[in-house]
């Protein structure tokens, strides 16, 4: 009963988380009834429930597949190459605007590095094609005057990586700064005042106040990061890719995509993507326990 009051007395905090709560529902957890079709050989005109049940063939076939280890090497390269790339720039930039006195030039500075971030992926994927080409593209034109060769970067599987990376850097760096420097914004500034007194220059205030209040937000963001390390997004990729550097650029989600809905293998491309959230939600607890281990920050 005093639970049923609380909820009529709060109605409105349930209405509000009511959205996020059936967004959930319908789209995350519903669907994991069909993951079962992965443990069986599925046919659409039989149903979920008609479908032969194989077990664990389709996992045994992707394992012995000749193109499984490209597949992890290619998915795992690109994902961890980013993370390293990646990740540290959003802290540089925050620690950076921080110490920027003049408002005008910072708000121009953030308002350039933020603006990326609401480019579509379509059109930032055309601008990259655009931008990259060995006839017309601008980086190309520059190479040029420099006295160099233009490189056909999307042609050649060594570049995609590179190509992938540093144009997620460009798109979501300004736009992961916005986190770090709320965190902080709520740094005393009498910690700072205290420490000029003692005589502490700027880079010893950054290193010795600055970077450990960004400590906890950094450990959560990190967690997540490698947590999500295999959940590569197929979209940047598949528009990037072609024949030529198909060697770099085939990953994960990009052949669930192929062999799900292109050759309607749906049980094989549902085992595969269940390998892949599988092995996110080892990496997301084994990441957690170590953080929780070393500092005082966890998801939980």
């Amino acid at each position: 009963m005093k639970r049923n009051r609380k909820i009529l007395q709060n109605w409105q905090l349930y209405l509000f988380v009511l959205p996020a709560f059936l967004y959930f529902l319908i789209f995350h957890y519903i669907p994991m009834y069909g993951v079962q079709i992965a443990f069986k050989n599925f046919i659409p005109t039989l149903g979920i429930w008609g479908s032969e049940w194989v077990g664990l063939d389709h996992f045994i076939r992707f394992f012995e597949s000749y193109y499984f280890w490209d597949l992890i090497k290619n998915t795992l390269g690109i994902s961890i190459y980013e993370l390293i790339i990646g990740f540290p720039l959003p802290i540089i930039l925050a620690l950076a605007l921080n110490e920027v006195k003049d408002s005008i030039f910072k708000r121009t500075v953030q308002t350039v590095t933020y603006a990326p971030h609401f480019i579509s992926v379509v059109v930032m994927s055309g601008m990259i094609i655009a931008f990259l080409s060995p006839e017309t593209g601008i980086i190309n034109h520059a190479i040029k005057l420099l006295g160099f060769e233009p490189i056909a970067f999307l042609s050649e599987p060594a570049w995609f990586k590179t190509v992938y990376v540093l144009s997620g850097v460009w798109q979501s760096t300004g736009w992961g700064t916005i986190i770090y420097l709320a965190a902080l914004a709520g740094v005393d500034p009498q910690h700072h005042e205290a420490a000029i007194v003692d005589g502490a220059s700027r880079l010893q205030r950054i290193w010795y106040i600055n970077i450990p209040a960004l400590v906890p937000t950094m450990i959560i963001l990190l967690i997540m990061n490698v947590g999500s390390i295999m959940a590569l997004g197929f979209e940047k990729v598949l528009l990037l890719q072609n024949p030529l550097n198909l060697e770099s650029s085939n990953v994960i989600a990009t052949f669930v995509y192929q062999a799900g809905l292109l050759d309607a293998q749906y049980s094989f491309a549902s085992a595969v993507g269940l390998f892949n959230a599988v092995i996110n939600a080892i990496l997301l607890i084994i990441v957690n326990k170590i953080a929780k281990k070393t500092s005082e920050t966890s998801l939980w």
